[in-house]
């Protein structure tokens, strides 16, 4: 399975933008799928928002503004990001959880925020 990314781009602060993130092959509910970002000049990348069997969980900063959702009959997974703040740009990139092989990344796409 592949991941590639879509739908980042620059916005003003306020503004929203949805992310998507679909796989080259079956995704599953019961594996967990979540959305990661690296700030400019960050090293980790940082847990935004993850699912798994319909439950999802956020990060404390993107909590009321961010949703993330997945349609699996169409492989692809989405982050509707709303209200957005410069503190929000970043790379973002999914990944996929496959219990067989381990962590599967997509490339990233870059979100920028200006005030």
């Amino acid at each position: 399975v592949q991941l590639v990314e879509s739908g980042g781009g620059s916005v003003q602060t306020g503004g929203s933008l949805r992310l998507s993130c679909t796989a080259s092959g079956s995704i599953f509910s019961q594996n967990l799928m979540g959305w990661y970002r690296q700030a400019p000049g960050k090293q980790d990348r940082e847990l935004v928002a993850i699912t798994r069997a319909g439950d999802t969980a956020y990060v404390d900063s993107v909590k009321g503004r961010f949703t993330v959702s997945r349609d699996n009959a169409k492989s692809t997974m989405y982050l509707q990001m709303s209200s957005l703040k410069p503190e929000d740009t970043a790379v973002y990139y999914c990944k996929y959880v496959d219990p067989s092989v381990g962590d599967l990344w997509g490339q990233g796409t870059q979100v920028t925020v200006s005030s």
